[in-house]
């Protein structure tokens, strides 16, 4: 078990990953069994089609229900729920009072991931970065089914 920040002892660390998962492919899976490692309890939110819509301005591939479907049939996954919030996780944060919330690096050094450094710092929350996968994205899968679908 690990010591959760702040708890003056042993408490399980509950970690955080939220993301579309739209397309799940090797970039998903690295960033979950990254996050895994370095938490007790994973709790991943797939944000909803509409919030994708708005923030990405496209709908996602693969259905909201589906995606929920995917990501908690895995193994490294304890727990799967509905992220309804755009770039603040604070709403998240309360539902789920998670002490560590796991993020692609391309958010690192840009103005929403400096927001959201100072918004779960705020709380008490951490962040961490793993490398983003750049081989294959979601983008690149929508990108080429529409090329060659």
């Amino acid at each position: 078990m690990r010591t959760a920040p702040g708890t003056g002892g042993p408490r399980p660390v509950t970690g955080y990953v939220p993301g579309a998962w739209d397309l799940f492919h090797v970039g998903h899976l690295n960033i979950l069994r990254r996050a895994r490692e370095s938490c007790d309890e994973l709790v991943v939110g797939a944000v909803t089609d509409e919030v994708l819509a708005a923030t990405k301005g496209r709908r996602p591939v693969i259905p909201l229900a589906e995606r929920l479907e995917i990501v908690a049939s895995l193994s490294l996954v304890d727990r799967v729920v509905v992220d309804d919030c755009t770039s603040d996780k604070m709403p998240m944060w309360q539902r789920l009072r998670f002490d560590v919330l796991f993020k692609g690096d391309d958010w690192r050094g840009t103005p929403k991931g400096a927001v959201l450094e100072a918004s779960m710092a705020a709380v008490g929350a951490r962040i961490v970065y793993f490398p983003y996968t750049h081989g294959t994205t979601s983008t690149l899968l929508r990108q080429f089914i529409e090329t060659n679908g």
